[in-house]
């Protein structure tokens, strides 16, 4: 495969498919920008190995993306696969996904001994003792938490934290539980007859906008948010 090249893959019952992509342009499709499939992919084909210069068959392809047009099957790959980081773009994503997380600890979390801040560079060493590791694609918010477990069995940290209420209408309602498991502590959990949900939810204070704007993603709006004196 051409250096220039990096891949979107898929795997469907044990059948690899893997399309040729643009890496900066396939990094800005992924990531939600408005960028036509055209300009992402490199050849309108489809292979079962892109490296080793493999085209999938047409009946797989009929299989499992309804078409053997490998253009067509190729739109669906990008679509639904997953793209393969280059090297330099996994480095400069998971970069600026620790310098938000040490901004944000920084700014929200003190050790409870002085009452002061600690310093950016002490979280640094305390996430490298920790050996945290950062989701390149997952929102700096959502991975606080998992972090923040870590990082506290080394680096002792208090916060100011607020309760939730979240409510979401049942065709949403796994989206939600799904965002709230990775902001904070579920206090309580009700399921409704008719499968809407209701939840308290325990944040640290400095993530509340993160919370809200991944909720408003994932439901359109609908979800309500009250604050629990």
């Amino acid at each position: 495969m051409s250096s220039k090249f990096t891949t979107v893959r898929i795997v469907i019952e044990g059948d690899r498919y893997e399309i040729m992509v643009h890496p900066d342009a396939a990094l800005a499709y992924k990531t939600g920008k408005q960028v036509e499939p055209s300009q992402v992919i490199g050849i309108d084909e489809v292979f079962s190995d892109a490296n080793r210069g493999l085209r999938a068959p047409g009946d797989k392809l009929k299989k499992h993306f309804g078409t053997d047009d490998h253009a067509k099957a190729a739109l669906e790959v990008l679509r639904r696969g997953e793209l393969q980081l280059t090297q330099e773009q996994r480095h400069r994503m998971t970069e600026e996904k620790r310098r938000q997380v040490v901004a944000m600890i920084a700014k929200t979390y003190v050790d409870p001994k002085t009452g002061l801040p600690h310093p950016p560079i002490r979280i640094e060493q305390a996430m490298q003792e920790a050996r945290v590791s950062f989701d390149p694609f997952k929102d700096a918010n959502e991975q606080m938490k998992t972090i923040l477990d870590e990082l506290r069995k080394i680096l002792p940290m208090k916060s100011e934290k607020v309760k939730l209420m979240v409510k979401a209408p049942a065709q949403y309602a796994g989206q939600t539980i799904g965002v709230l498991k990775g902001f904070g502590e579920i206090l309580k959990e009700e399921w409704g007859g008719d499968g809407g949900l209701s939840a308290i939810i325990e944040v640290p204070a400095a993530t509340q906008p993160g919370l809200l704007e991944r909720l408003g993603s994932a439901t359109r709006g609908s979800a309500q948010v009250t604050l629990v004196k």
